[in-house]
């Protein structure tokens, strides 16, 4: 593997690369289309040069080309083997904008609406992975969840066999007792504020299915809770029963082979020696690699405690369940971190249609 030191002005690399080490050998052998609609953004630049120069596929960046040029050259960075889309000059746009009124058509939306809102950036950009023109997105440095999500729900929509999207991030951290090899899956962490039964089992199952993809391993999915196996009947608890108890079954009709456990302490839940002692004949508790949270309070509380108490590389926010892969990066991010999460949507599109079966087989708007 090309080596990643000194690729790209100011990028740091902070220990460990284990993982994305491993992600980034792997879609070297499977190129991929990757756009960025924030093709100014110097973060974003970075990644994109560092996501050519490894070899990873071909960058899109989006905006206008003056402007990206300028952003390029104040940091010294090479736009060779990068595309640039100005929205508003493309010669697709008129493409995008009469299949985006056949999208909206049902809420009313008109032709010059649709117009406006497909040189949005975000718009174009998830346009442009909905007609196949990009294998994934990535958004998010400058901008809201909603202005990245929103466009993604509109166009590209919840895969088939699907009914939930959600996100989850993923985590590295040092200590390699955790998780597989220092590795976590932690979902939802980014767009349903308070899932149902369904909507939990779905994520669990979303989540399960990227790290079984990504890590190549038997993911053990532990759905967390504030007890662990208590005889409690709060509405809170029992939720967290049942989606495990749904998501089980829901993996056994589809022949899925994955582990499943909860409600779940997270120190039961990641410690063997808590485990032995909670529940010992448990197949999760102690060695879980994928954590499902009850709400996105504790999935975003957590996944930020972990990324910044505990120094770990946070690769996020992968969204799950969508007809297409795309990712809404936070506005703390890193060139390292979108490079990460650009890497991991090139591998997940590789594979989409065994994550999400039927997923990919028709453009937007289509039967």
């Amino acid at each position: 593997m090309k080596s990643l030191a000194g690729l790209g002005v100011g990028m740091v690399f902070p220990p460990p690369m284990r993982f994305i080490g491993g992600v980034i050998e792997k879609l070297q052998r499977h190129p991929k289309r990757i756009v960025f609609p924030e093709g100014t953004e110097p973060r974003v630049l970075q990644a994109a040069r560092q996501f050519h120069s490894l070899r990873l596929g071909v960058p899109i960046l989006l905006g206008e080309r003056a402007a990206v040029k300028e952003a390029a050259a104040a940091l010294n960075v090479s736009l060779e083997g990068i595309r640039i889309i100005h929205p508003q000059e493309s010669p697709d746009l008129d493409s995008f904008v009469r299949r985006f009124e056949m999208l909206r058509r049902s809420k009313g939306i008109q032709e010059a609406e649709a117009r406006e809102a497909m040189i949005k950036p975000n718009y174009f950009g998830a346009m442009m992975v909905g007609m196949r023109q990009a294998d994934g997105m990535v958004s998010g440095t400058n901008e809201i969840s909603g202005s990245v999500l929103r466009p993604l729900f509109q166009i590209i929509k919840v895969a088939p066999q699907t009914t939930t999207a959600s996100s989850c991030m993923v985590m590295e951290v040092e200590d390699s007792r955790f998780g597989e090899r220092g590795v976590l899956f932690l979902g939802d962490c980014g767009v349903i504020p308070d899932p149902t039964v369904e909507q939990l089992a779905d994520i669990g199952m979303s989540t399960a299915r990227l790290a079984r993809q990504i890590l190549g391993t038997k993911p053990k999915v532990a759905f967390l809770s504030y007890s662990t196996r208590g005889i409690s009947t709060q509405p809170a608890v029992l939720k967290v029963k049942a989606a495990t108890a749904l998501a089980q079954q829901m993996a056994a009709e589809e022949l899925f082979e994955a582990d499943f456990d909860g409600e779940l302490q997270v120190d039961a839940a990641l410690i063997p020696e808590i485990a032995a002692r909670k529940l010992p004949d448990s197949k999760v508790a102690g060695r879980a690699n994928v954590l499902i949270f009850p709400d996105l309070n504790s999935g975003n509380i957590a996944s930020k405690l972990i990324q910044h108490i505990a120094r770990a590389n946070a690769y996020g926010q992968i969204l799950l369940g969508l007809d297409r892969p795309a990712a809404d990066v936070s506005r703390g991010s890193n060139a390292h971190d979108i490079l990460g999460v650009a890497a991991i949507i090139g591998l997940q599109s590789i594979e989409y249609q065994r994550l999400y079966p039927g997923a990919g087989e028709h453009l937007p708007g289509e039967l």
